[in-house]
């Protein structure tokens, strides 16, 4: 009975150190994860190196892989990029191993682990700020080693109480016991962790041996993806993209494993002969041996394997607003960007459906869809919790809507009358045109990433150009008019034709001014970094004795 205690207490006890380490540095932390993640995922080698890394600091690929989901679902990255940190994330939780084979087996830390529990409990009660949430780590990294000694001692009084050496250690049946003791082990503790520690410290106690323990470790990186499998259940597309490309890499990797699981064993005992490894250290390295061959299998494709798991699990519902992922709002940071990144797509596209009419005279654009894309994320801003204590979350929510203001107002120029379509294609308004078509091309290449080098000043000079020559030709199409040289019809749609060019390039020029600032988010290393616009109404900055009381407002 002590013994089944203690190899229960010292599974708890390692289970709620680890979760305690996690939580205290993800907040400890704070947005430092989230900016280490997006900066470096450019490649998937890189985004494979900042996974790893990302895993190794904060002890919990979960936690790593649950804010890929997040930065997926909300357009930060694309799921190529997402794909090198899931498999970054599967290595670096190897980190765990070697922890427990150098450190918590070798030396017994448990004695000296109870001041850092308390140290940290008292920083949780005393301390100011994030030093709390330090605490919180401090004593879940005590409690790993107090839990690794208790696992210990059970070990030892369940190696003398049960022979496992009497089962067999070799051979397929074997193998496939061993594995799913390890598959088991990680679905019912809910951690690889946790079952990679109980292993290491059986092996080390002598309850079972190197071969047995080896495949038990397969066992547990397979079993790691039920966890992700069963949370994805009901969840957003990128969630399922991730949680199948989560199985499937570690499913691969463990059949290869098992493919070569003769060679590693004697690699095994010739690092073990040759660098007088012990036990659990071998273990350690065949752990991260084997993770580490499938992620060199897979990153050279991982392109191709994207595109596999996409066809797999297509996108559902409206393109321009597959981002707004309800599961995001609980994460007000990640839920913002996810309705930038809608409300740039929807500018994008309103963008080149006027600039399509403009050079072939050809109006198709999508109107339907781009209000229901602006009205669907206006519905989402609003369902979010206000952050006010967040400076930068606050003035993210105000530019965005200045940017829905605008987009509204520019969506119902989508398709212009008859009228004043006759009056684009003819004589007389080239210069015109051409500038509000060169509004939409820059703003375009804006919105989708391109540097493109003083757009701002660029674009404010047009749309002020394009009103300089509204309000000149204006007297003179009246003027004109009045002597006969123009039908009356003929100048209302003239002027009415100037008048929606003009509003056209204002309200492109001041979409992308609140904007632009989404494809540095989206990790475009090709994308110009700028600070966010000033926020100014969007009424226009015309004297008001020039306009009439509607054009006024929109």
């Amino acid at each position: 009975m002590e013994t089944a205690f203690n190899i229960v207490g010292g599974v708890g006890l390692f289970l709620l150190g680890m979760n305690l380490l996690t939580e205290g540095l993800k907040e400890f932390a704070g947005d430092s994860l989230r900016k280490v993640l997006l900066r470096f995922t450019s490649t998937p080698l890189k985004a494979f190196v900042s996974g790893a890394t990302a895993t190794m600091l904060v002890q919990s690929s979960s936690a790593t892989t649950i804010a890929v989901i997040g930065f997926v679902s909300a357009g930060l990255l694309t799921f190529p990029q997402a794909l090198g940190v899931v498999f970054g994330a599967s290595l670096g939780t190897t980190g765990t191993s070697w922890v427990v084979a150098w450190i918590g087996l070798k030396i017994k830390m448990g004695l000296y682990a109870l001041p850092l529990i308390g140290l940290g409990a008292m920083a949780k009660l005393l301390g100011p700020g994030r030093w709390k949430s330090a605490g919180i780590s401090i004593a879940g990294f005590g409690l790993i080693f107090v839990g690794i000694d208790t696992l210990q001692i059970g070990m030892q009084g369940f190696a003398s109480q049960v022979d496992l050496h009497s089962l067999p250690d070799r051979g397929l049946f074997a193998i496939v016991v061993a594995l799913l003791i390890g598959l088991v082990m990680t679905v019912v503790m809910q951690s690889s962790s946790a079952a990679i520690a109980t292993t290491l410290t059986a092996l080390d106690a002598g309850a079972i041996k190197l071969e047995q323990a080896a495949a038990i470790v397969i066992g547990a990186a397979v079993g790691t993806t039920v966890t992700g499998a069963l949370a994805a259940i009901g969840a957003s597309n990128s969630a399922k993209r991730t949680a199948l490309a989560h199985v499937l890499f570690n499913s691969v990797t463990g059949g290869i494993a098992l493919v070569l699981f003769p060679w590693f064993l004697r690699l095994m005992n010739w690092a073990e002969d040759s660098f007088r490894f012990g036990d659990a250290t071998a273990l350690a390295a065949f752990h991260t041996a084997f993770i580490a061959l499938g992620a060199i299998i897979f990153l050279p494709f991982v392109q191709v394997f994207a595109a596999f798991i996409e066809r797999l699990v297509p996108d559902k519902g409206p393109r321009l607003i597959r981002h707004l992922d309800r599961s995001l709002r609980d994460t007000p940071a990640f839920a913002l960007a996810a309705t930038r990144v809608a409300l740039r797509e929807t500018a994008i596209e309103t963008f080149k459906g006027l600039a399509r009419g403009l050079r072939f005279n050809h109006w198709d654009a999508p109107y339907r869809e781009v209000e229901e894309a602006i009205m669907q994320t206006q519905t989402y801003l609003e369902s979010l919790p206000v952050t006010a204590q967040d400076r930068s979350l606050t003035a993210s929510r105000l530019s965005q809507v200045h940017a829905i203001d605008h987009l509204h107002r520019l969506s119902s120029r989508l398709v212009p009358p008859a009228r004043v379509r006759t009056v684009l294609a003819g004589r007389g308004m080239e210069e015109a045109v051409n500038l509000c078509r060169q509004t939409l091309d820059v703003g375009i290449a804006v919105l989708e990433g391109v540097s493109v080098e003083n757009w701002q000043e660029s674009l404010e000079q047009i749309s002020e150009s394009m009103t300089t020559i509204r309000y000149s030709q204006r007297p003179v199409l009246i003027e004109q008019a009045a002597i006969g040289d123009r039908g009356a019809a003929d100048t209302l749609n003239s002027i009415d034709a100037y008048r929606w060019l003009d509003r056209v390039c204002h309200h492109v020029w001041r979409s992308c001014a609140y904007l632009a600032e989404l494809s540095s988010d989206r990790g475009n290393t090709g994308a110009e970094s700028t600070s966010p616009p000033q926020l100014t109404p969007s009424t226009d900055s015309h004297p008001p004795d020039l306009l009439p009381p509607a054009e006024s407002k929109g």
